[in-house]
This record gives structure tokens, C-alpha cells and sequence, in this order.
């Protein structure tokens, strides 16, 4: 099950400067992660406001979103027997990246086991009740070697030290609380080891990924735009700091067998040398 109450705020934070500057990040970081990803089947859950797939060239492609489920209606079904998804925003011009294939659990995928190359998590495990379920039903319906990049905030970051301020300040009851949140309330902000940790017991092994969006947590642009000389410091000398990440990782499974041509073309053990004993016999001369 996803939490409605984060499906609204995330897509409305994402338009402000801070959201956008996320925006520009993530795309071009998730483009280059997907474009050498080959297959037939890939599959991006969540975050309409990113088009994580468009620079792939697999030919199948969907956009899952999570809904409440239509009264009398299955819990997932078809885009067209849905609500739309989008944000309640005062903005007409504002439309998704990306139209959605499908609204669905994201706990319990409609596909079969094995059957996707890749899936793409944006933000998806940080807004849901159970990530770990989640990212265990990813790990179902990937093929052996299949790719799952993951986008996440990271709580060990300037942006993440804000966000941990503004809720301890509304446990405490001050007044206006919920104004010192910089990130969407509803988001339980993974780090990036125990992430790891995750992907390693379930069989995967992380490929490449990366931290980004070292500016200070700031909302006006201006003040954001005169912080861009953070970014290649970041990346230099504190990299680990980014206030998001992307981790790139490939489902392994032990045990599998090759066959066919992949296992003709494995070196055959060479045969040891042949070793031939002369015997002479000993001849007397009179």
C-alpha cells in the first residue's frame, strides 16, 4: 500500500525551486544510468514528474502509479478505470512528464514472476508503508541479471539534517511545526547503506550510482542558483553528502547453468601430456 498523503505533498514540493533543481539532477543522472539497459520489458513505479525511462531503448515501457483502489473494482486495474493522478496544483500549465500505463499496489505488481529487464524506483520506497516489501516484489518480477535503479533522499545530507530539525521541532509541539519541514512530510528518508544492506539480502549487487544536489537546503532560486559552486565541490570533497542518491543494481542468482552456446564457449580443461617410457635392453659385444 502507498500513502496518499505523500502522493500529494511530493508532486507539490517538486515545483518549487528546490524541487525543480531535484528535477533537472535526477533526470539527467537516471538517463545515463538506464540508456546501456537492454531487454524487452522495463517498468518505472511512482513519480510521474520524471521521465525515467525515456532515454531507454527497450520497446516495452510502462508508468505504474499508485491509487485508491475505484469502489467494486479490483485493486489494480487498467489507467482508464482510474482517477487521474495528478497533483491538486493552482498551476494550469502543469502537466506529468510521462502518462501512466497502469495504477497498482506497488506492494503486489501485476506481472509474473521473472518477467521485467528493469524497474526504476524514483522516490518510489521512501512514500510507501513497507519499503522492504516493496523492493522484495521488485526482486520477483526481475529476470535473473534484470537492473533496478533506485532514487532516494539521503538523510546524511544538509537537506536531510533540515528535514530531521523540522520534525523534531514538531514533536515538541512548537508552534508552526510543519513549516520548518523542507522535504514532503510524508517521506521516510532511507540511507544509502542501509539500502545496501537491503539490495545485498536480496541477492543483488550494486553496479554503479552516484550522490548529487549539494547546495544547502534553501527555497528561493536565487539563493540557489548563487550556491552552484557547491556542486563540483561535492562531488570532489564530500561526495558521500549529496542530499539524494542513485544506486544501480543487477539481480543475481546462484546456481544457474549454462547452456546452449554460452556453455560451448567455455574453455575445456586441457588434457595432460602423454608420457612415453622407452625401455632399451642392454646388448653384449664379443
Amino acid at each position: 500500500m502507498t500513502q496518499e498523503a505523500s502522493s500529494i505533498d511530493l508532486p507539490r514540493w517538486l515545483q518549487t525551486p528546490p524541487g525543480r533543481y531535484l528535477l533537472a539532477w535526477e533526470q539527467q543522472r537516471i538517463d545515463a544510468q538506464v540508456a546501456d539497459l537492454f531487454g524487452f520489458h522495463a517498468l518505472q513505479l511512482g513519480m510521474p514528474e520524471v521521465d525515467a525511462l525515456r532515454a531507454n531503448r527497450m520497446p516495452h515501457r510502462w508508468l505504474a502509479l499508485a491509487a485508491p483502489p475505484v469502489p467494486g473494482e479490483n485493486a489494480c486495474a487498467d489507467a482508464s478505470a482510474r482517477p487521474p493522478m495528478t497533483m491538486p496544483s493552482h498551476d494550469p500549465a502543469y502537466t506529468p512528464s510521462a502518462a501512466a500505463a497502469l495504477y497498482c499496489d506497488f506492494d503486489a505488481l501485476p506481472f509474473a514472476t521473472q518477467s521485467l529487464d528493469l524497474v526504476v524506483l524514483p522516490h518510489t520506497l521512501e512514500f510507501t508503508i513497507d519499503p522492504h516489501r516493496t523492493l522484495a516484489e521488485v526482486e520477483r518480477v526481475l529476470v535473473p541479471e534484470g537492473r533496478v535503479v533506485i532514487v532516494g533522499f539521503n538523510p546524511n545530507s544538509l537537506w536531510g539534517l533540515r528535514q530531521w530539525s523540522g520534525r523534531t521541532a514538531q514533536r515538541l509541539g512548537a508552534v508552526g511545526g510543519a513549516g520548518h519541514l523542507f522535504l514532503p512530510r510524508a517521506g521516510d528518508l532511507i540511507a544509502h547503506r542501509r539500502l545496501a544492506d537491503w539490495l545485498r539480502l536480496l541477492s543483488f549487487e550494486v553496479q554503479s550510482g552516484g550522490f548529487g544536489c549539494y547546495r544547502p537546503a534553501l527555497k528561493s532560486e536565487a539563493w540557489l542558483d548563487r550556491c552552484a559552486w557547491m556542486e563540483p565541490a561535492g562531488d570532489r570533497w564530500w561526495p558521500v553528502f549529496g542530499a539524494v542518491y542513485v544506486v544501480n543494481a543487477v539481480k543475481r542468482v546462484r546456481g544457474m547453468r549454462l547452456i546452449g552456446l554460452a556453455r560451448n564457449k567455455l574453455a575445456k580443461p586441457r588434457a595432460a601430456p602423454a608420457v612415453v617410457s622407452h625401455k632399451h635392453r642392454d646388448t653384449e659385444v664379443i
